[in-house]
């Protein structure tokens, strides 16, 4: 019998979410992940919510630039307002992707309790324009000027890739949790880039958020769907938020509907993903996208 591309693209990523989907979770999960609205307020770990679709701002990330902010400035401030005006209320920045001053700009006149705003450190040598790296209290100190804001919702350390993160890290985690008990941040948390650091989050109880590259196809990913979805599994199951990027393939499967709509299938499908976040670089990006997850959430 023929199984049309599309069917068998959607049939492949259900059976690998099923394979490896926490009944438990699922359960507990039930209540939101009823909702249909792709912009709905879910909860993010055990203490954060957000809206379950974001926007990132790391599309091709590096040296303070990004694939939305070379279209130009003015049209990235027109991009971020649209995403607010369609619902999008999670905003996902890093100081590698030097949208936090133009984002600002953007969100003059809004309230600030009604976005949430994600960023992350860079402690790597290449990357930044300057040489030093600081420690996180300095660079913190810098995103509240940059955003205009008196706090930000969550801070990470970014793109960890050794399975002992956690200890070379140590300091810098300290630093956060002080900024944390001293409210200029709310959590913290890890973005991960290796499937050793992903399992490093499991039993690490400074990690309030990760963030998790996850796809069915293991494009950009730290490893194949069926060897990181069990990480996530417990990750998640240990009250820990997770955020899904690598959605879209970093753009591999922009002109590819029928992998894009099964990808999205397989995220939402998962149990183990709280908030995904996508690098839009137009407004009609987020259209189409938010029309896409409000079809998979419908079932």
């Amino acid at each position: 019998m023929h199984v049309k591309r599309r069917e068998f693209l959607g049939t492949a990523a259900a059976s690998l979410t099923a394979a490896w989907t926490s009944p438990l979770q699922a359960a507990l999960d039930a209540p939101e992940r009823r909702s249909t609205d792709p912009v709905a307020e879910v909860s993010l770990g055990r203490s954060l919510r957000a809206t379950r679709l974001g926007m990132g701002f790391g599309m091709r990330g590096w040296n303070r630039q990004s694939n939305l902010s070379r279209r130009g400035l003015d049209h990235a401030e027109r991009v971020i307002a649209h995403a607010y005006d369609q619902g999008i209320r999670f905003f996902d920045h890093a100081d590698l992707y030097g949208s936090h001053e133009y984002f600002a700009r953007a969100m003059r006149g809004k309230p600030r309790d009604s976005y949430f705003v994600t960023t992350k450190i860079w402690f790597h040598p290449q990357g930044l324009p300057e040489g030093e790296r600081p420690d996180a209290d300095v660079a913190v100190k810098r995103f509240l000027r940059e955003c205009q804001s008196e706090y930000i919702d969550l801070v990470q350390i970014h793109c960890m890739m050794r399975p002992d993160w956690t200890r070379e890290m140590r300091r810098q985690m300290d630093i956060l949790e002080r900024l944390k008990e001293q409210g200029l941040i709310r959590a913290h948390g890890v973005s991960c880039h290796s499937l050793g650091a992903l399992s490093g989050v499991i039993e690490e109880p400074w990690v309030d958020v990760v963030h998790a590259r996850i796809n069915p196809y293991g494009v950009k990913m730290d490893g194949p769907a069926d060897q990181v979805l069990p990480v996530l599994q417990k990750i998640h199951a240990a009250g820990k938020g997770v955020i899904g990027m690598k959605i879209v393939g970093e753009g591999e499967f922009s002109n590819q509907p029928d992998k894009l709509e099964a990808s999205i299938r397989f995220v939402v499908n998962s149990g183990v993903v709280d908030v995904m976040i996508v690098g839009f670089e137009t407004t009609q990006d987020i259209d189409d996208f938010k029309a896409r997850l409000a079809q998979a959430l419908a079932g």
